[in-house]
């Protein structure tokens, strides 16, 4: 085993894939900086910058993923992805369905979310709940390094769009951009374990649609994803010393959905708090509720999500975004 951080072990098993199939190739903005290590051992006929043009790229990349590429294609951020929406939504998602599996589009759109650093609603928005909506989307959150890396590999095999969110807090580049322009003095709430972590000596591919149980517990089953299992890792540390046992289950994959093994710990505890950092109305904590009322399942329910439009102001967002407290708050009003 060796120690990673979250953002390496991204790129280390995105460069084991692209040293194994020479079809995987990787564009964007500001890729040749930010990739800088795989441009200068790929070159820059694999790894190209691209200018600030959503629609133009992410559509080159549904094109390329038809002809016969496996291109990952990178936004600076997952909010930007609206202005190419029409590759994903009209597209991508739609051919192998459309040509009854002639052709298929072997897409990683890979993509920063999340917010907690103070950069407003246009930036910090998380919008899996939208993604997944979509019929023919894959979506995966990681919260580990040893999951990004594992996850990535599962993305690149996948023969259908994959779009893999990074949360910024555990992304270490983005923490040390964070870090500068005047921010020094602002606190995040990062957690250790998300942002770097052991990870295996080669990288294989981590099933896909599969969640992962991290915390065992029988009074309340605590679902989330990205730096939200974390959260719900630490408030489960204080609730078990109140007496309460909590299971926490890191989802990581949206869409394909592990229903089986939400609905699994749900039945044995009774309780469900899902914690979304994206927006709560019409998304992911309502589908898991559905899911677990679908499977027969009586259970008390509440949900820890964004519920309006971010503020710019860190004080305010922290209001707003869930947290260590707000899943305390959400569990001790649990019948």
């Amino acid at each position: 085993m060796r120690t990673l951080s979250y953002s390496a072990a991204v790129d280390n098993a995105l460069a084991q894939a692209m040293a194994e199939d020479p079809r995987v190739v990787v564009f964007g903005e500001d890729v040749p900086l930010l990739r800088r290590e795989l441009l200068v051992r790929f070159g820059p006929k694999r790894v190209v910058g691209t200018p600030i043009s959503e629609s133009a790229f992410v559509g080159a990349g549904v094109t390329a993923a038809m002809a016969g590429l496996r291109p990952v294609v990178e936004l600076y951020m997952v909010d930007f992805l609206g202005v190419a929406m029409d590759a994903l939504l009209n597209n991508a998602a739609k051919v192998e369905t459309f040509s009854g599996g002639t052709w298929t589009v072997p897409l990683v759109v890979r993509a920063p979310c999340g917010g907690g650093y103070g950069d407003g609603g246009q930036h910090e928005q998380c919008l899996w709940g939208l993604l997944a909506h979509i019929p023919g989307l894959a979506v995966v959150v990681p919260s580990t390094p040893a999951d990004a890396g594992g996850l990535m590999c599962a993305a690149l095999e996948h023969d259908g769009p994959v779009v893999f969110l990074e949360h910024k807090l555990l992304s270490e580049t983005w923490l040390e951009f964070l870090g500068s322009g005047g921010r020094s003095t602002v606190a995040f709430d990062v957690p250790d374990a998300g942002t770097r972590g052991p990870v295996p000596a080669r990288w294989e591919p981590l099933p896909i649609g599969e969640a992962v149980l991290r915390c065992d517990g029988t009074d309340v089953t605590i679902a989330s994803l990205g730096v939200g299992v974390h959260r719900a890792l630490a408030a489960a540390l204080v609730l078990e010393r109140e007496g309460t046992s909590t299971a926490v289950i890191d989802l990581r994959w949206i869409a394909p959905l592990d229903a089986t093994t939400l609905c699994d710990h749900v039945a044995r505890t009774g309780r469900l708090v899902v914690v979304d950092e994206d927006y709560e109305a019409f998304g992911l904590s309502g589908e898991l509720a559905a899911v677990v009322a679908e499977a027969g399942l009586r259970s008390e329910f509440a949900r820890v999500c964004t519920r309006e439009t971010i503020p710019y102001g860190r004080q305010a967002e922290d209001r707003v975004l869930p947290s260590v407290e707000r899943i305390l708050e959400a569990v001790r009003r649990l019948p």
